[in-house]
């Protein structure tokens, strides 16, 4: 028998660990020690991990790469964000967004980065940045999946022809369903935004996916109507709420009501803890609130989390690098989930909690799935995050589509010539 590939001694996330990992015409076939077979290409892992590709469930591709254009974000708010991104989007150009979103796209393939939910905005009459990510996603399609969220950036009521443009975007193919009801004009259009992209969503047959009170004010609680209208209309396991900042300044007695709404209605979060470490408590003196919404708490009642990048080098966001693992890093810290199984739990939440955000099919290191994964220079999720761990290799369908030399640093210190490999760094003890 003859393979297309053969991925030879890999450690899974599991724990697996001497795995042979067979693929043939884009499909994982044989997943086993010791696979008695040959094939057109073999990669030896080393005993290094191989993961399923990384997956970021909420960024903004139309905007980023555009850092300084017309000008920076002073205040480092997000109020000034949404002001800069106005001035810039008179400026954009198809071309343009196009290139910024495609040299993206081949940052993040090479950083083991293979599936994005991005919002793009529509309160742009000319729908411009939506038929030049379409275009996008299709260029890409091949090797990363892109899923794109029609987003009203400037208000679903708020601004005047929000309505009708998302539902022009939805029928030129756009992916999902998305709104911002903490920037409508009062908190009661906030409520009524939230229904009407529900049911537009139910009515179509599409996910939703909403930034929700991305705020530091703890009475934004429209994350509460968003679970109430995922119940009304059926829509469980359909919705997500992204950002859900405001609920690091509730009460701890409404969370407490909060939460099993949420889970009762099947909502996802999607925390993003990149920007929102900087975005959020700008108003603060001290102490200074976190801004990252109630992660461990939320895992906790059931309820399903993600961790998207959100912005790169944007009117939002100076740094970053698509690289899934300092996502992962930041929210670990900011949430204090530093227990080893909350580490694994960590990288999960960039990779099938993610997944599943997105309803991506054949996702996973199984037989039958995708042959998509990463081969990580690291032996297990907890040093693959403490490393920022090299790809080394990327592979989609089967095939290795990005290599990345081993980081190896060689010393020359006197008497002490040293060779540093991450390997010689993993704890002694048990774990």
């Amino acid at each position: 028998m003859t393979l297309d590939l053969i991925v030879r001694n890999a450690s899974l996330p599991d724990g697996r660990t001497g795995v042979d990992i067979g693929c043939e015409g884009g499909r994982i076939v044989a997943l086993t020690p010791g696979l008695e077979a040959e094939a057109v290409e073999e990669v030896n892992a080393g005993g290094h991990l191989v993961s399923p590709p990384f997956v970021d469930p909420h960024f903004h591709l139309d905007a980023t790469l555009s850092l300084g254009t017309p000008r920076m974000n002073v205040s480092g708010t997000l109020l000034e964000g949404i002001a800069l991104w106005g001035e810039l989007k008179p400026l954009l150009t198809h071309e343009e967004v196009v290139e910024r979103a495609l040299r993206y796209c081949d940052l993040a393939v090479a950083q083991g980065l293979l599936a994005i939910r991005s919002h793009v905005d529509i309160c742009d009459d000319r729908l411009l940045a939506v038929d030049a990510l379409i275009e996008v996603r299709e260029t890409v399609k091949p090797y990363l999946d892109l899923q794109l969220v029609a987003f009203p950036q400037d208000g679903y009521y708020r601004s005047p022809m929000a309505a009708e443009n998302l539902r022009r975007a939805l029928d030129r193919g756009v992916d999902v369903v998305g709104g911002i009801p903490h920037f409508e004009r009062t908190m009661a259009d906030g409520a009524r935004s939230v229904a009407e992209l529900c049911e537009i969503a139910a009515e179509r047959g599409l996910l939703v996916d909403m930034h929700c009170d991305e705020t530091d004010d703890p009475m934004s609680r429209h994350i509460e109507t968003l679970a109430y209208e995922t119940q009304r209309l059926g829509l469980q396991g359909r919705v997500a709420g992204s950002h859900l900042t405001s609920m690091h300044s509730m009460d701890n007695y409404y969370v407490s009501k909060l939460l099993p709404l949420m889970a009762e209605a099947g909502v996802t979060a999607i925390a993003n803890p990149l920007i929102n470490i900087v975005i959020q408590g700008r108003h603060d003196t001290f102490p200074k609130r976190r801004g990252m919404t109630r992660v461990k708490e939320m895992r906790d009642h059931g309820i399903d989390v993600a961790f998207g990048h959100d912005c790169v080098m944007d009117p939002w966001y100076s740094l970053g690098n698509a690289d899934m693992l300092e996502v992962a890093a930041m929210g670990l810290h900011v949430a204090q989930l530093t227990s080893r199984d909350d580490m694994r739990w960590c990288f999960e939440r960039v990779t099938t909690a993610g997944a599943r955000v997105m309803h991506l099919d054949g996702y996973g290191i199984e037989v039958g799935n995708r042959a998509d994964m990463v081969l990580l220079q690291a032996g297990d999720p907890i040093e693959a995050i403490r490393m920022k761990a090299t790809r080394l290799a990327v592979i989609r369908s089967g095939r290795a589509i990005a290599r990345t030399p081993p980081r190896v640093a060689a010393l020359a210190l006197p008497r002490r010539p040293v060779r540093l490999d991450p390997a010689a760094y993993r704890p002694t003890g048990g774990g």
